[in-house]
């Protein structure tokens, strides 16, 4: 049976238009009292290397001819990046953040090579299984 109050997200994706909307919503979920947990994989999990996220600045190539636009407007209303926003959610309520094994495997990356926000590798079914109990799944 699903949790109304807890949702899980897959990112697959690590441009900064995919990232921001992974920050936002689990921002939405905690301020809902919901535990959110987020699973990161292929390009998702690469934008988590220690020393990464504050360098992810690429958007989807569907929409890179707005990038410096979405860039500038950011900075001049003084948006908080999307990793910090992400930190501030995780600091005020249940996020959990997840590195997928098979992803990490690949790149030969362990819980070391990740930012400190990363709570653990799991494998895919373990995933699968919590998003089971969730009420909302997302794909990003």
């Amino acid at each position: 049976m699903s949790d109304k109050n807890r949702m899980s997200i897959v990112v697959f994706d690590g441009t900064v238009d995919k990232l921001f909307p992974v920050s936002i919503i689990a921002s939405g979920g905690v301020m809902n009292d919901m535990r959110v947990d987020i699973f990161l994989t292929f390009w998702g999990l690469l934008a988590f290397r220690k020393g990464e996220p504050y360098k992810v600045s690429k958007v989807s190539k569907d929409y890179e001819e707005w990038a410096p636009e979405m860039m500038r407007v950011l900075q001049e209303k003084k948006v908080s990046s999307w990793y910090d926003t992400l930190l501030q959610a995780k600091e005020l309520g249940d996020i959990h953040i997840y590195a997928c094994a098979m992803t990490a495997d690949l790149f030969d990356l362990g819980k070391e090579d990740f930012e400190p926000v990363v709570d653990e590798i799991i494998g895919v079914g373990e995933f699968i299984a919590m998003a089971q109990e969730s009420g909302t799944t997302l794909y990003i």
